[in-house]
């Protein structure tokens, strides 16, 4: 039934964005410009072109619609509500105006007005079946917001979303036996557990003085493996603290979960740009609802809107649990936008606030490594392992990160043995095998051990140009060269414009006689070089190995000789 609901939304919206108004040509400008930023989710420029339009046709609904839903998408309700009530007055139906109209009667407090609307209109089956029982609660009807939770239930596939709202409203109400019945019998009821869901059955069962049942749910659930915000909650009832319930405070409160529960679930099944509309909703309606602005973030981020997801990181407040991992997905926004000194930034001021947590300090290494900045990076690994308690297999990409970082600086032994005990966290971890096993390569040492590595990295990704050009270049360097050439043929197959394969197979085919296509190979190489690969694809040698051959350049740099091999082509 979600999966309908969102489709309804979607194909509403992309024919609103395909329409042509009828007087397109008398403002091409801002139409097509609305357009192309709509296209790119801009939704500042979005919202901004289309208003413009509008001044140009005010009653046209695709140019109403779509910039309802630029003003939603940037969370600007107020100026997006007086365009859906146009849109309603107009005649035309649209689910997103809906949404917007709808809203804000629940902020009004508008309930019984809110029933009525939603007998003839609404905004999809799930959404006003829940929207229904809350607004009954909302009225004080208890009985009948009860009788709504189980209609929204005899629907195929809601039961879920309808047992969770209804153990909140009871709990809201305090209910709390009520509330727990249902928890407690939430595998039968298709009740999934969610982060925010345990947190809520956890705080009915404090509220029933069961903390040890508290204590145990979250065990059970998490394990060791809790953020801020659990601990907290755990080390509450170790206290024998009553924790009080939150989640849900009134009627508006249960909506707007509506909203982030059903944003939450289409995450990962509906386009972002539809996904951010509940989550938007959700934050309008409830403005310290910190899931919501996160999920919003995230879904910002992953429609490129960095600024966007700065910006709404940023709205967390520096008291709230959930701090640190907005600041640590505002540094991700400012590098994902080329910000990476403001993005280390952020991050060092959270290792100064927080520099208890391991993660601060392994993303800030992670940062200063992409900076090249090896030594601070290795500082900053060297702290994240520290404050680990002990080590478990996850914590393989720390030692594998900080031996690059030693790798970089020339540091080989400290970086071997970071290879190696990420290997022994994780014994076939691929990225770990395929590196520790070029550099060996490189370095022309234990090559046997190497290609040992390299040919497990394969098999287990065997379609990763990177690992398959380690393979032939270690076949290359143990003189195994007809060998050499299957393997970098496939892995310029998987990367054709890789600087670096590139140059690999042109020595392979040097070596095993045919010298025009090494030659070809290595301008190709060449032509593929930039600022990023400079470094390693080394062209000042690609250029002398035209001028001289790979013999030649070999014996200029005190090498071993190649073997000899006869080619016709040469």
């Amino acid at each position: 039934m979600a999966h309908r609901f969102f489709r309804s939304v979607a194909v509403s919206a992309l024919v609103a964005a395909m329409a042509v108004p009828a007087n397109a040509d008398s403002f091409a400008g801002p139409y097509l410009a609305a357009r192309q930023a709509s296209y790119g989710s801009d939704y500042a420029n979005s919202a901004r072109y289309y208003s413009e339009a509008l001044t140009r046709d005010p009653s046209n609904p695709a140019l109403l619609e779509n910039t309802v839903l630029a003003f939603v998408a940037l969370g600007q309700m107020d100026r997006a509500m007086p365009v859906a009530r146009k849109l309603d007055a107009e005649g035309f139906q649209s689910q997103i105006a809906e949404m917007v109209i709808t809203s804000g009667m629940v902020q009004d407090g508008q309930y019984s007005e809110l029933l009525s609307r939603l007998e003839n209109r609404g905004v999809g089956p799930l959404v006003d079946g829940l929207m229904k029982a809350w607004a009954q609660i909302g009225r004080g009807a208890m009985s009948e917001a009860l009788a709504a939770f189980d209609a929204v239930a005899s629907e195929p596939g809601l039961s879920g979303f309808s047992a969770y709202h209804k153990a909140l409203a009871l709990a809201s109400v305090g209910d709390f036996e009520g509330a727990d019945e249902i928890f407690a019998s939430g595998a039968e009821n298709g009740l999934q557990r969610t982060r925010r869901g345990v947190m809520a059955e956890v705080e009915v069962l404090s509220q029933l003085d069961r903390n040890d049942d508290a204590l145990a749910l979250l065990d059970e659930v998490f394990g060791s493996d809790l953020d801020p915000e659990l601990r907290q909650m755990q080390a509450d009832l170790i206290e024998g603290n009553q924790l009080p319930f939150t989640h849900v405070r009134s009627a508006q409160d249960g909506i707007a979960e509506v909203y982030y529960t059903i944003g939450s679930a289409l995450q990962n099944e509906a386009n972002a740009d539809y996904t951010l509309l509940y989550a938007r909703i959700a934050e309008a309606l409830r403005s310290d609802h910190i899931e919501a602005i996160l999920l919003t973030a995230e879904l910002l981020e992953a429609l490129d809107q960095y600024e966007l997801a700065s910006q709404a990181y940023k709205r967390v407040p520096a008291d709230h649990p959930s701090f640190h991992a907005a600041e640590m997905g505002r540094a991700e926004a400012l590098r994902e936008s080329g910000k990476l000194e403001a993005a280390i930034e952020v991050l060092e001021q959270l290792a100064r606030s927080q520099g208890h947590l391991p993660y601060v300090h392994s993303s800030l290494g992670d940062l200063h490594r992409q900076e090249r900045e090896f030594e601070a990076a290795v500082a900053s690994y060297d702290t994240a392992i520290e404050i680990f308690e002990e080590l478990e297999q996850r914590q393989w990409f720390l030692f594998y990160a900080r031996g690059i970082s030693h790798e970089r600086l020339d540091n080989w032994e400290q970086a071997e043995a970071d290879f190696r005990k990420a290997l022994e966290l994780n014994p076939e971890q691929p990225q770990v095998l395929n590196y520790l096993g070029y550099s060996l390569v490189e370095k022309q040492i234990k090559l046997e051990e190497a290609l040992d590595m390299i040919e497990r990295a394969v098999a287990a990704r065997p379609d990763s140009g990177y690992i398959v050009d380690s393979l032939g270049w270690v076949l290359f360097r143990l003189g195994r060269y007809d060998e050499a050439v299957i393997q970098m043929e496939r892995a310029a197959e998987l990367m054709p414009v890789d600087p670096v394969v590139n140059d690999h197979l042109g020595d392979t085919f040097w070596a095993v006689g045919r010298k025009l296509e090494a030659q070809f190979q290595w301008r190709r190489a060449l032509s593929f070089v930039d600022e990023e690969t400079a470094e390693e694809a080394k062209p000042d040698r690609i250029r002398r190995k035209l001028e001289v051959g790979l013999d030649v350049v070999l014996e200029e740099e005190g090498a071993e000789p190649l073997k000899v091999v006869d080619g016709s082509d040469g």
